[in-house]
């Protein structure tokens, strides 16, 4: 069954004529994923490759092509804008690339989803893939080989790393989902995994964390009191300096809260098994499937 993204997603690409669209719009294609539509405004009637319809509007794309997903490469002054556009749309997924959006924007857009009942994945995030099926975002296809486990993570950068090092050791992937490094985000680990729980085709995740926030304490009490698959993790920025940040918007600690050995503690007490090394993980992951 696997999550977010099949064979059936019905991707419009939001700045599909930009430079970062057009280039991620080829490697979607070329992967098999469905783009059915971009939408630039004032390019509408256009083609795409020859091939893909612009439109100005994502509602033209749901009307004329029946989109269900989209995937943002607006800049960031304009990508609250195109979110609540597709939210608006009645997409029920929408994935959203763009960094740099301000909080109070990212947080507008986040609210709207919930309230219209849409899962917005990012921003700040590399999106999802499920390995021969469909990949809506930029991560690099090669590293993913299909399969039954699950991967969640913060971080894009470890996700294919990884995701990599799994594929090495013969595990494939069910679904792999970049939720995105700011403070904000649209979908949390706790969401993911719910859906990874009632899939049948994952039998066990892999969850990458790092320091800053609470997320993945969160996480640990979702998996102690609703999980039965088996849950590996690996959280980055063991020896990051206090107070300095790290990489992503949301990796940054404060005194003793949001510190890496905190959310290693909170995971290992609900019983899953933490990597102090990602080399370490296609052995965690082999042992918990065995089980």
């Amino acid at each position: 069954m696997v999550i977010l993204v099949n064979s059936q997603t019905k991707v419009v690409v939001q700045g599909i004529t930009g430079k970062e669209g057009s280039f991620h719009t080829k490697q979607m294609l070329e992967y098999g994923t469905n783009v059915v539509a971009g939408v630039t405004p004032g390019k509408g009637g256009t083609k795409f490759l020859d091939s893909i319809p612009v439109y100005d509007t994502v509602k033209q794309a749901v009307s004329e092509k029946d989109a269900n997903t989209s995937i943002i490469f607006v800049p960031a002054p304009f990508a609250k804008d195109a979110m609540l556009e597709s939210i608006n749309a009645g997409l029920k997924l929408v994935i959203t690339i763009t960094e740099h959006i301000p909080p109070l924007d990212t947080w507008k857009a986040v609210s709207h989803a919930k309230r219209k009942g849409v899962t917005l994945i990012g921003p700040n995030c590399p999106g999802v893939i499920s390995p021969g099926l469909a990949k809506v975002g930029i991560m690099p296809a090669r590293v993913f080989i299909k399969g039954n486990v699950g991967v969640v993570s913060r971080s894009g950068t470890l996700t294919y790393e990884v995701a990599y090092r799994l594929t090495q050791s013969g595990i494939g992937q069910s679904t792999v989902v970049g939720i995105g490094g700011d403070p904000i985000v649209g979908t949390t680990f706790t969401q993911i995994l719910e859906l990874f729980e009632r899939d049948q085709d994952t039998k066990a995740v892999v969850m990458i964390g790092e320091i800053g926030g609470d997320a993945e304490e969160r996480a640990a009490e979702y998996i102690g009191a609703n999980m039965s698959k088996p849950v590996v993790a690996y959280i980055a920025g063991v020896t990051a300096p206090q107070g300095k940040r790290m990489g992503h918007a949301g990796a940054i600690i404060s005194g003793t809260e949001g510190t890496a050995q905190a959310k290693i503690d909170a995971l290992k007490s609900v019983g899953v098994k933490v990597a102090s090394v990602p080399n370490e993980i296609p052995k965690l992951v082999k042992e918990a499937l065995s089980r």
